[in-house]
C-alpha cells in the first residue's frame, strides 16, 4: 500500500503573500508604476514627434559618430526604412520606447548592485543564488507576478522585463570591478586616493569594457522579453507576432519578425565593442 502524502498548500500561500503584499505595499508599487509610466510616457512622447525620416538619419548619424563605418551606416539606413515601408512604425517606436524604459532602469539600478556586490562579500552572497535563479527562471514566469501586482498594459511588461534583464548589468558591473588588476589599485593608493577617487577614478574606467557589455545584453534581453510581455498587453512588435501566431498568418508573422531582427541588431551594433 503506497503513501498517501496531501499536496502541500503552495498555491494557497502564494496566493496569500500576495494578497499581504498588496494590501500592505500597494502604494510602493504603484509608486514604482507611476516613475516607469513616466518614463515611458516621456521616451514614447518624444519618438512620436520625430519625423520618421529624421529619426532614421538621427540613429545613422550615431552610428557614425560611434563607430565611424559606412557599413553600419548604411545597415542602419536600410533596416529602419525597411521597419518604416512595412507599417510597423507605430509598434516599432513603443517597442523602442519600452526598450529604453527598461533599460535605462535597468541599468540604474543594477549598476550601483553590481558596485556594491563587488565591494561587500555578505552581499555577494546573498544575491548570488538570487541572480542564478533569476537567470534560469523561464521567461514566461516573469509574466505571472507582473500580472498580480500591475494588470494588463505596457507598465507591466515593461516592470517585467526590467526584472528580466537586471542580471547583467550587475553581474558584469561586479566581474569588470573584480577583475581589475591588484597593481592598478596599488598605484591609486600610493598617489591617496580615497574610496570613492578609487572607484570613479580606476575602478570603473577599467571595468568600463565590461559594464557596456553588460548594457549590451540588457538591451538584448529586454529586447526579447518585450516581445514576450505583448501576451499581457505590453503591444509594440509583439503584438503583430502574437496576432500572426494566432491567426496563422504566415507573411505577417515574418514582416513583424523581421521588424524585430532589425531593431536587435541597430541596436546590438551601438553598444558592441569590436
Amino acid at each position: 500500500m503506497g503513501l498517501s502524502i496531501p499536496p502541500l498548500p503552495i498555491g494557497q500561500f502564494i496566493e496569500n503573500l500576495v494578497n499581504f503584499l498588496l494590501d500592505n505595499f500597494g502604494g510602493i508599487f504603484d509608486g514604482f508604476a507611476e516613475i516607469v509610466r513616466f518614463f515611458l510616457g516621456g521616451f514614447e512622447l518624444f519618438l512620436e514627434i520625430i519625423p520618421p525620416i529624421v529619426l532614421i538619419l538621427f540613429s545613422a548619424l550615431l552610428i557614425w559618430v560611434i563607430k565611424k563605418k559606412v557599413s553600419l551606416l548604411i545597415f542602419v539606413i536600410i533596416s529602419l526604412s525597411l521597419i518604416f515601408n512595412l507599417k510597423l512604425w507605430p509598434e516599432f517606436i513603443t517597442t523602442l520606447a519600452s526598450i529604453l524604459t527598461a533599460v535605462f532602469i535597468s541599468t540604474f539600478i543594477g549598476i550601483p548592485l553590481g558596485i556594491l556586490k563587488a565591494h561587500n562579500r555578505i552581499f555577494d552572497i546573498i544575491t548570488r543564488p538570487i541572480l542564478d535563479m533569476m537567470q534560469t527562471i523561464p521567461v514566461f514566469v516573469y509574466l505571472i507576478p507582473a500580472l498580480m501586482f500591475f494588470g494588463l498594459g505596457v507598465v507591466s511588461g515593461v516592470i517585467a522585463t526590467i526584472v528580466f534583464a537586471i542580471p547583467p548589468p550587475i553581474r558584469l558591473t561586479y566581474l569588470g570591478i573584480k577583475q581589475v588588476s591588484k597593481e592598478l589599485k596599488e598605484a591609486g593608493e600610493s598617489f591617496g586616493s580615497n574610496s570613492w577617487q578609487m572607484l570613479f577614478k580606476i575602478e570603473l574606467p577599467a571595468a568600463m569594457p565590461s559594464i557596456m557589455m553588460g548594457i549590451n545584453q540588457c538591451i538584448m534581453m529586454s529586447l526579447s522579453m518585450v516581445v514576450i510581455a505583448s501576451m499581457i498587453g505590453a503591444g509594440g512588435l509583439g503584438k503583430p507576432v502574437m496576432r500572426s501566431m494566432a491567426t496563422v498568418n504566415v507573411g505577417k508573422g515574418f514582416e513583424s519578425g523581421i521588424a524585430v531582427v532589425m531593431l536587435a541588431m541597430v541596436l546590438d551594433r551601438l553598444f558592441v565593442n569590436e
